[in-house]
């Protein structure tokens, strides 16, 4: 059988970090997630709110890195939860038990965003283009040259 999802989205709240009796860490969060379609009736896309949880040092990687806003891409298992209310109805929510939390956005997008106005980000080396799967400015190159050296690498 397989259970697998992964989807993308940003944040809709900073992660809440717990932690449970055996001092496990727990990240909760939610991710709003665009539909690939839009409404025939208002041409606007429709988002789906997805909960999301992550343990240990996932759980610890999310709530220090992600905040409300941040994209993030999230793979990991659909997890189908029976519980019930306050009042003792019979409740069924769906969730995803996250294994892996990417960064959806390079750190200088996220740092705009999340800051407009404020100070200008660092220009890039000269002779390269920041953007993903840019070649490099006419006259540089994106990689540096190694000598042969003794054959041993460099780090």
């Amino acid at each position: 059988m397989l259970n697998h999802i992964v989807v993308m989205g940003r944040l809709t709240r900073d992660p809440e970090l717990r932690y449970t009796q055996s001092q496990t860490p727990v990240a909760s969060f939610t991710v709003a997630v665009d539909r690939d379609f839009s409404s025939r009736e208002t041409g606007e896309r429709q988002t789906d709110f997805i909960d999301c949880v992550a343990w240990r040092s996932t759980a610890e990687f999310v709530s220090k890195y992600f905040q409300k806003g941040s994209m993030a891409a999230v793979s990991g298992r659909l997890q189908i939860r029976d519980w019930t209310d306050r009042e003792g109805g019979k409740r069924r929510s769906a969730e995803i038990v996250a294994d892996n939390v990417y960064f959806g956005e390079s750190k200088r997008s996220r740092e705009g965003a999340s800051n407009p106005g404020g100070p200008a980000p660092r220009p890039a080396p000269a002779g390269y283009n920041a953007g993903y799967g840019d070649a490099p400015a006419a006259g540089g190159s994106a990689f540096a040259e190694l000598d042969d050296g003794d054959g041993e690498l460099p780090f």
